[in-house]
């Protein structure tokens, strides 16, 4: 019993690990949380001390995690959820009511979900019902008073003052590094759906400075990952998803703009529960530094 109480999981070292698994590494962690590299390192290494073990692997083609690492991992997510949802359940006040919310897919398939659920438990008279759709369709579901709230993705230059914006994201060109592309020919374009912004601003630019001709339509980001995978062609990716052999590409194509992920409420949408859901949100996505993609 005294060894154990000699040691100690700090709650900032456990948001750190958890912060180097959801960001691939310790410099993206510690950019995402708003501190120095080697701030985060010494946390891990306080932690590692305390506990007597290493939890990252430090060899040239080693895993991320050590074994003991990534056992570790799985506590910290429940210790760092268990321990916000304290601190915010001590704090709360009663609220009721319904709420509509909107999300993209790329922000359904992250770890919001998890900030929904909290926040159902916490406040069980509120009702949120939510729909996922494009970002488009709800920008203009927003100003039709058809959702309370949206988070939205937009460009960077796009992002209105009454938006909290949650994150910051590039956007890319991505191909295959085996997708070889005709000198002077159409690049062949792996495109969402004609409600996507990406699309439209790709098309748009392709008019003056590129030829795009579109071989594949999807909705899904999933789907159009697999197709740059397979080598169908080129396609416009935000950071998270730009993974496996993806290949960045810097020529031919115009910079595309930086995205923005932001909360935007419809007109004179003003309510305790909306304050408290998009306050709970803003925190848990500042504390993480980003939404991580889910599995």
């Amino acid at each position: 019993m005294n060894e154990l109480n000699s040691r100690r999981l700090e709650i900032d070292a456990l948001r750190a690990l958890c912060a180097i698994r959801h960001h691939g590494g310790i410099t993206r962690a510690a950019a995402a949380l708003g501190l120095s590299q080697s701030a985060v390192s010494h946390k891990i290494r306080r932690l590692e001390v305390s506990l007597d073990c290493a939890l990252l692997g430090r060899q040239s083609g080693a895993p991320m995690f050590t074994a003991a690492g990534e056992d570790l991992l799985d506590y910290a997510a429940r210790i760092v959820g268990l321990h916000d949802e304290a601190l915010l359940s001590l704090s709360k006040t009663p609220l009721a009511g319904r709420l509509a919310l909107g999300l993209t897919e790329d922000t359904a398939c992250t770890d919001l979900a998890r900030m929904l659920g909290r926040f159902k438990r916490l406040h069980p008279g509120v009702n949120v019902r939510t729909k996922v759709r494009m970002s488009l369709v709800l920008r203009a579901m927003l100003e039709r008073g058809e959702l309370d709230a949206a988070i939205v993705q937009v460009f960077g230059h796009e992002v209105r003052p009454t938006d909290v914006v949650l994150f910051r994201e590039g956007l890319h060109w991505v191909k295959h590094p085996e997708l070889m592309l005709a000198e002077g020919g159409p690049i062949p374009f792996l495109s969402f759906h004609d409600e996507c912004f990406y699309r439209q601003w790709a098309l748009d630019i392709g008019k003056d400075d590129a030829v795009l001709e579109t071989v594949f339509e999807c909705s899904s980001a999933a789907g159009i990952v697999s197709a740059v995978n397979a080598g169908m062609g080129v396609a416009l990716l935000s950071d998270r998803h730009i993974r496996g052999e993806m290949q960045v590409m810097t020529e031919r194509l115009p910079q595309p703009p930086s995205l923005a992920y932001v909360v935007r409420r419809a007109r004179k949408s003003r309510n305790p529960a909306l304050d408290s859901l998009v306050g709970e949100i803003e925190r848990d996505v500042g504390r993480q530094g980003g939404l991580a993609l889910a599995g």
